[in-house]
């Protein structure tokens, strides 16, 4: 099922695939709400921009958000101040106190139709032993100088212990803000092309070069913007962060609902906002996170959403669902800048951890400054080159574990399935001549077969019976059940076994 960002999203503009070889100054490869951004800006300096996307405007990670544009990033500043120190604290929340401010600026200026509107954001619990975390975040936040309250009354629809929250923040429809932009970009001199799958890019001497499966851009400067870096050296971008998975539903409650976003402090987390939905409101429930490529259920993911729901409106519908993947950094901060220390024409932005609406801004106004040769004074913050010591160490070692497992050992595990148990519309992996083999039976027992290792870095890759999908445990990459590529840090299909 479509997200309903994408099924509400009824004018959008059909932009061609490349066909031929370009020279340009910018090439930025990915159209998310990051890439766009950065063209939107380069293109209003008078820079000559191509921007390349392998599938449609906004239809990946853009357009499965909940479009929440905020500078609370969950109980993060209590966080940053006693592992960076508070300036660090106080420009992180700066620069995303300014995206906020920019977003809308964009909007009024270039007359963007977007049901953008200002909203409090809330982190809540509604346990007396989280009030603790609540109230060091709220004095950390205080620290700063910034305005937050401490309020135990919300329009929620049950009761809470207590809740931080940061007055003046907004959500929008994240496609139509896209198309907003691409308008602008057109009209300033910018191109646009979509179906066009990047296979690699690289700095030579002075310039770019940046491979299609058929044609090259050649440019001055490259940003890569396809949320997850798929150019592995240098970079190594696959050792410093992992992918999580969340799920959405959008509910007709069938009753007046509450201003405000929310989402609340510890697991299992829940997040709220309501959309408008023709001459209705619907209620956008988040949630259900689990590690990309990790086995989960329907209970798990939509099931505990839908509970919620009925929990709280027992006569609502659920309209739409949908499911995205973000980039979590290991240290919690979003990688901006350089793609490397040794490519200085190369840049990226990524790892934005669920908060990718203001953080693209950010990341945006930053490699624009850095391509323009002005000091930003927030890139140190997100210095993507950065070698300081990973705080998090658990989650380290989790994903070394998990890489490793995937990588060695459960290619030598023996399957533990047959072929006669997978039942239809499901999946699993067996072995056939001492070759692990992905089978999937649809509804009427028709057999699709792929060989699953992933084609980013040979990680066994694990079957999403939620969605019918083969799903990579290392690095997030995603393939359908015919074998093709929907995801990345992947580009390239599954190998294929013909049954025929």
């Amino acid at each position: 099922m479509d997200s309903l960002w994408i099924d509400l999203n009824k004018n959008k503009q059909d932009f061609k695939k490349l066909e031929e070889n370009l020279e340009t100054d910018v090439c930025i490869i990915g159209a998310g709400i990051f890439g766009l951004t950065c063209a939107y800006y380069l293109s209003k300096l008078g820079f000559k921009v191509i921007v390349l996307e392998k599938y449609k405007i906004g239809e990946k990670t853009t357009g499965h958000t909940t479009a929440k544009i905020t500078s609370q990033h969950g109980l993060f500043y209590d966080y940053l101040t006693s592992s960076y120190g508070k300036k660090f604290a106080y420009d992180y929340l700066q620069a995303n106190e300014q995206a906020i401010k920019n977003i809308e600026e964009i909007i009024a200026k270039e007359k963007i139709n977007c049901d953008f509107e200002k909203q409090n954001n809330y982190v809540y619990t509604t346990k007396k032993e989280d009030l603790k975390s609540i109230k060091k975040e709220i004095k950390a936040v205080q620290n700063l100088g910034f305005n937050c309250e401490f309020v135990t009354k919300t329009g929620l629809p049950f009761e809470i212990e207590g809740a931080i929250c940061f007055k003046n923040q907004a959500q929008f429809h994240p496609l139509k803000y896209l198309y907003g932009l691409c308008n602008s970009i057109i009209s300033n001199g910018g191109q646009i092309y979509t179906d066009t799958t990047v296979i690699d890019s690289k700095q030579e001497f002075n310039s770019c070069l940046t491979f299609t499966q058929d044609n090259y851009i050649k440019s001055k400067y490259t940003i890569i913007a396809s949320h997850y870096p798929f150019v592995n050296f240098p970079g190594f971008y696959f050792l410093k962060m992992y992918q999580s998975t969340s799920y959405v539903i959008a509910v007709d409650t069938k009753k007046t609902l509450f201003n405000g976003m929310y989402i609340n402090s510890s697991q299992p987390i829940f997040s709220y906002r309501k959309v408008k939905f023709g001459k209705k409101e619907l209620l956008l429930i988040g949630g259900g996170d689990h590690k990309t490529g990790q086995p989960t259920s329907y209970k798990d993911s939509y099931g505990i959403l839908e509970e919620q729901a009925k929990k709280y409106y027992p006569d609502s519908e659920v309209l739409f669902k949908w499911n995205t993947r973000d980039c979590i950094p290991l240290d919690k901060i979003p990688y901006i800048g350089y793609y490397s220390s040794t490519m200085n024409n190369i840049f990226v932005g990524t790892g934005f951890k669920k908060w990718g609406m203001t953080s693209s801004n950010v990341a945006a106004n930053i490699i624009v400054d850095k391509i323009c040769g002005k000091a930003n004074p927030f890139s140190y913050v997100f210095d993507s080159t950065r070698l300081k010591p990973i705080k998090n160490r658990d989650e380290l070692k989790n994903v070394i574990i998990q890489s490793t497992n995937s990588l060695l050992i459960n290619k030598l595990k023996r399957p533990n399935m047959n072929f006669d148990e997978i039942e239809n519309d499901s999946g699993s992996i067996i072995e056939v001549n001492n070759e692990k083999v992905g089978i999937y039976k649809d509804n009427n027992g028709k057999i699709y077969a792929v060989k699953p290792i992933c084609t980013h870095l040979g990680c066994l890759l694990s079957w999403n019976d939620v969605d019918k999908t083969w799903d990579c445990p290392c690095h997030g990459s995603r393939f359908n059940y015919r074998g093709e590529n929907i995801y990345d840090p992947a580009y390239r299909n599954l190998e294929v076994y013909n049954l025929d």
